[in-house]
């Protein structure tokens, strides 16, 4: 036990200084303190220095027994009396108190990063809390978190690699999308580049070690022609997987876009609440195989009614095809029905949606066969995208393409927050 009062004052702090004294009736509350450094020497000529200056630097600091606190560092200024010396003058400097010119403690700095980053907290909600500006708390997230995410013991290595987009910001009068791509390894987004196109994520993965890149053993992509693209340049090794969900989806699409057409074509207007095709629309994007033989009934009767020449049909049944495609087990088997039902949805008999359909399913066969083997999926990259997003909700959409960056992998990159209380930011 202490009974020493500044020894008490000093732990109470958590500095290694000198309490000079609290005025405790402010908002936040004020603790004054000094360096206990003894008198300095020149570092050119040796000579013991003098003051030449006193000055009162006031920083915000953690919150004290529930009241918040503003840190008042009695800050020196030191000057050679040599008269031939170049020196002159210079500011002493504590980077256990502050680092560089920043208005706010480095623990306090440490903390609003973790609890901006770890915690996902909005910097308005953290810059609340410390009574702080706003740019005081992003500008310490931003350093402390740049050498958090900038680690490189972060990655690890990586067998399956997934790319998928995100929206980051609208901008201009007709508020056009700009784009974000994740790359994301085991459920760990590795980092976020600009755009959607392949450029920057080849770039990316040019910036890694060879030996990380050759690794990679799969790549799940979302039918995105781009993504491909980096895969055939810089995983040519790599086996490409088509997700799932995708292409499913993509054959949903079709239903839908050929039942609107048809609706179009034989009644003049958009599906009604009456229409049989606008009734038939869930049934028809259902899985079969979950419904029962009433919805079954219901679904036929419908499209008896409204689909007059079978198109929305074969389209319904070009879906099912596809779903079905998922039940088998062998990927030779697989790839032979996904080119077999290629070549029949391209047939002329049938509607442009289904040809479509057909086309693309020729073209990303062999990916979409390859999950027969792999069984990897967009699912984490999916996962990461929610993430990303609910950083953006937190903040009310961001704009600054670092600060998105930064927060982001702070989220959900899984950086190593045990190193936090060790990094040393760059002084500003």
């Amino acid at each position: 036990m202490q009974c020493d009062p500044m020894v008490m004052c000093r732990l109470l702090v958590g500095l290694d200084v000198n309490v000079v004294g609290v005025v405790a009736w402010t908002s936040p509350m004020q603790v004054h303190v000094r360096t206990r450094w003894a008198r300095p020497s020149c570092r050119s000529c040796g000579t013991p220095a003098t003051v030449k200056q006193r000055r009162r630097r006031r920083l915000v600091d953690l919150p004290a027994f529930g009241r918040p606190v503003a840190l008042v560092w009695h800050q020196l200024r030191w000057r050679c009396p040599a008269p031939t010396c170049p020196i002159g003058s210079w500011t002493e400097r504590d980077e256990s108190i502050v680092v560089g010119n920043r208005g706010i403690t480095d623990r306090a700095g440490r903390w609003a990063c973790e609890q901006v980053g770890r915690h996902g907290r909005s910097v308005a909600e953290v810059a609340a809390d410390l009574r702080a500006d706003w740019h005081t708390i992003n500008r310490a997230v931003i350093a402390y978190g740049t050498a958090l995410v900038d680690d490189p013991d972060r990655i690890g290595q990586v067998a399956v690699l997934g790319l998928d987009e995100t929206a980051f910001v609208r901008r201009g009068r007709f508020r056009v999308k700009q784009w974000s791509t994740q790359l994301v390894g085991h459920g760990q987004l590795l980092d976020v580049v600009e755009g959607r196109d392949a450029a920057p994520a080849c770039a990316w993965l040019a910036g890694r070690d060879p030996a990380w890149v050759d690794a990679i053993g799969h790549v799940t992509l979302d039918l995105s022609g781009a993504y491909r693209k980096v895969a055939d340049t810089m995983l040519p090794d790599a086996v490409q997987v088509a997700d799932p969900f995708h292409v499913v989806r993509l054959a949903n699409q079709c239903v839908d876009e050929t039942r609107r057409r048809v609706q179009q074509n034989t009644t003049g207007h958009r599906g009604r609440k009456a229409d049989p095709l606008y009734r038939a629309r869930k049934l028809l994007v259902m899985a079969d195989d979950r419904l029962d033989d009433d919805a079954r009934s219901r679904r036929q009767g419908l499209l008896a009614a409204g689909d007059p020449r079978g198109q929305v049909a074969d389209a319904w049944t070009a879906k099912e095809a596809v779903r079905e495609l998922y039940q088998l087990d062998d990927p030779a088997l697989a790839l032979d029905w996904v080119l077999e039902l290629a070549d029949t949805c391209t047939d002329g008999a049938y509607g442009p949606e289904v040809r479509r359909l057909g086309r693309t399913l020729k073209r990303w066969a062999a990916p979409i066969a390859a999950w027969h083997e792999s069984r990897a999926t967009n699912g984490p990259v999916e996962a990461i995208n929610n993430l990303a997003k609910r950083i953006k909700r937190v903040a009310f959409g961001m704009t600054n393409w670092t600060h998105w960056r930064i927060r982001v992998l702070l989220y959900a990159g899984r950086p190593n927050w045990s190193k936090l209380a060790t990094i040393t930011p760059t002084p500003t």
